[in-house]
């Protein structure tokens, strides 16, 4: 029997999904990445904040709101970074497909709510739309959220980047000290803000106006902020922080229901 303390969905026996994953149940699928994160972080980054947001999520709001853990889909649509060897990416295609498989999955269940949750900004357009197949192919309720939404997609970024710390930037790397001190390499880090485009009022990160970009686009290294200031206390407190308010997400989409008005 699997123990009564587990809430990752792999540890239960067959007869135990049709006992304990209810209508009730949310199922969490956290999503990351394996890319470059510049010369300070090691590729693992995506991968682990959203492995572990979603650990810590479900460790300390899983009996609360029923929440049950899928294992981490690591490799992701990183094409953006595919410039930098040792990135691993899927196809749009690929992915999208790979998303629907799983939301057929877990529609064999009788859990009636399905979440990603994202640890990397290059997924949340597909992710989106992944929702939307989902729902549409198997009648589940899909939910996208984020340990931290990407500056690029209205989260916060320190002053001092502008706004565009998306990527290996301050916030992203203090998180990264906090959860996995020894692959940082802070000596390394240098800042890599695209302070050109702060001067738009509509074509840059954040603007009203998107673009196509690739990482390398803003310099050699890939990383896309300022990490010189990073360190491990700001990065346990976001850390904290971010659990708390996904745990408050949770509480309202294990409520959710689609409102119809009478006929």
């Amino acid at each position: 029997m699997a123990s009564e303390h587990s809430r990752r969905l792999e540890d239960l026996s067959g007869p135990e999904i049709g006992e304990r994953i209810t209508e009730s149940s949310v199922i969490i699928q956290p999503v990351g990445a394996v890319e470059q994160h510049g010369p300070h972080l090691p590729l693992s980054v995506d991968h682990v904040i959203a492995h572990e947001s979603a650990a810590a999520l479900v460790a300390e709001h899983g009996d609360a709101h029923d929440l049950w853990l899928l294992p981490t889909l690591s490799v992701s649509k990183s094409n953006e970074h595919a410039w930098s060897p040792g990135t691993l990416w899927l196809s749009a295609e690929t992915l999208l497909a790979v998303l629907r498989d799983i939301g057929r999955c877990v529609a064999g269940t009788k859990a009636q709510r399905l979440v990603f949750l994202n640890g990397h900004g290059g997924n949340s357009s597909l992710l989106n739309v992944a929702c939307r197949e989902i729902r549409l192919e198997h009648g589940l309720m899909t939910f996208l959220v984020h340990p931290f939404v990407p500056p690029d997609q209205g989260g916060r970024s320190p002053e001092a980047e502008l706004g565009m710390g998306i990527h290996g930037g301050h916030s992203e790397t203090s998180v990264f000290m906090h959860l996995r001190p020894d692959l940082v390499h802070l000596e390394r880090a240098d800042r890599a803000v695209p302070a050109g485009l702060a001067e738009n009022r509509y074509v840059r990160f954040g603007g009203m106006a998107s673009f196509g970009w690739l990482s390398n686009d803003f310099g050699p290294h890939g990383h896309i902020g300022d990490p010189t200031g990073a360190n491990a206390e700001e990065g346990k407190l976001l850390f904290e922080t971010s659990v708390g308010l996904l745990g408050e997400q949770m509480a309202e989409i294990a409520a959710f229901g689609f409102g119809r008005s009478p006929d």
